[in-house]
Order: structure tokens, then sequence, then C-alpha cells
């Protein structure tokens, strides 16, 4: 991060406590211990003291890492620093790529048929969960998250990456298994789709090039009579495609009904 201007080298005790005010000031609600040791001249050991001693208001994201988040004015009913607030520090941080996605990003678009619980955000390694007050942050994998179609998180407090409707919609059928199921996938889902365009689409088609996500989502969008998705997913499969139950893992007796447009055995009602 940058680092706030201002700071000559200072060992007095107060040095980390003015370098929150600093960051604070600045609008920035994330740092590292490398950033409070560059710009205070402290030594870790005692930036970490001084940092523990502010209480409840700086805290680490998690215990095994060395990054640091301020609660700031509101934060209150979070229980802890917005993750709004730090979430691109973070990751730039770390040095990996990540967006807000699946129901989240839905929830950020305008879709949010159930209370969130969680935060669930894609990178491109595994990760533990992070609890930060009320807030529990849940991370899934996607080898190729740097390629994602991606926008900037509107009416976020700092710089924050969600995806696209076009890219929420395909990685919520992608993990509906992980999310609550393909049921509760399709209720997120019906809200966004006045948000979908078509280019868009394509070029997340082009990108992800899942084959078995595309049978399931051009279900979907055909149960949800939208012709021109449908239409438009149906060019990017293959001939014949392998068959795949709409609902990942769930029980797929022999008597279910086959959608043979989509190759998809109805293991699972999308009312």
């Amino acid at each position: 991060m940058e680092i706030p201007s201002g700071f000559g080298l200072t060992f007095n005790r107060g040095a980390a406590e003015n370098f929150v005010d600093k960051c604070s000031a600045s609008g920035r609600y994330g740092f590292s211990v490398d950033d409070a040791t560059q710009a205070t001249g402290l030594g870790e050991r005692s930036a970490k003291d001084q940092l523990r001693r502010l209480g409840k208001r700086v805290t680490r994201v998690a215990r095994w890492q060395s990054f640091f988040v301020i609660k700031g004015e509101g934060d209150a009913a979070f229980g802890g620093s917005r993750y709004d607030r730090w979430l691109d520090d973070y990751f730039a941080w770390l040095g990996h790529p990540y967006y807000v996605g699946l129901h989240s990003a839905a929830a950020i678009h305008g879709s949010q048929p159930q209370a969130l619980q969680i935060i669930q955000i894609v990178t491109d390694a595994p990760r533990r969960d992070v609890l930060l007050g009320r807030q529990r942050l849940k991370f899934f994998v996607k080898s190729r998250c740097n390629m994602a179609e991606v926008q900037d998180a509107p009416g976020a407090f700092a710089p924050m990456k969600v995806s696209t409707p076009e890219t929420t919609v395909f990685d919520l059928v992608r993990y509906a298994p992980r999310i609550g199921g393909i049921a509760r996938v399709a209720e997120t889902i019906r809200p966004l789709l006045q948000l979908l365009k078509t280019a868009s689409l394509k070029r997340v088609l082009e990108i992800e090039n899942e084959v078995a996500t595309m049978q399931r989502l051009g279900f979907l969008f055909e149960k949800m009579e939208h012709v021109n998705l449908a239409s438009t997913l149906e060019k990017y499969l293959p001939d014949r495609p392998v068959w795949v139950p709409l609902g990942s893992g769930a029980k797929c007796e022999s008597s279910a009904p086959r959608n043979e447009r989509w190759r998809v055995v109805e293991n699972i009602e999308i009312v």
C-alpha cells in the first residue's frame, strides 16, 4: 500500500498509533507490519506490541498473518472493520488475484433472496476462512481467477473487485454444491437476468469453457424463459455433450425427467 506521508523516523511509544491515525485520515484501513515499520522506524516486534495495545481499534485479519485492519466509523454493526474497506489492500499484500463472487456478488448487484452469513471470495489458491467480528470470509478456488470478467464494486468504501453479473451467474452454477445447491442458486439468478448482456456472456463462456456448467446454466435460462440467453449459450456446447445431473451430488433416480436440448437429468425440481 501507499504509505501516508508525514512520517519521520521515530521510536516513541505513540509511533504506531500516529501511523494508524494517518492511515485512517487518508482512507486506508488495511496495512501490513512491514508498512508500519517502514513508516515509523519501529522494529517488527515493537510495532506489533504497539499495535496490540491499541485494543479493538486495530486487529489482525488472521492470527497467522501480519496484516492489520482499522475499525472505522459505522463498523460497529459488523463487529470489526468492514471488508470492503480493506479487501483490495489485503490481496495486494498477499500478491494474489481475487474478486467478490457468488451470492455475495449477486447481493452487490441487487439479488439477495436470503440473508448472507458469509462473504464469498474467489481467488487462485486455497485459503482458510477468515473470521473478523461478525464477518466470515470464505474463499473459493479458481485457477484462472485472474482471467475472469470483473468490475469495480459499485458503492464500495474503497476500490474492490466484484464479478460481473455474467461471471456471477456462471460461478453460482459452477459452485452450486458448495453454496446451498442448485435450487437456491436458481433463486439468486432470477433477479440478475435483466442485467445480463449477450456480449459479456459470450466473453465469460469463452474464458470459462466448462461444458457441464454451461449445460446446467442453459437449462436454467430456458426454465426461466430467457430465450436469447439460452440460444447464445447453446452455440458454445458440443453437438452431444455427456449427460449431467442438474443437482451435482444429489440423488439421481432412473425415472428423473431428461432434457434432451441440454442433456441434463432433472434430479432437482426448479420452480
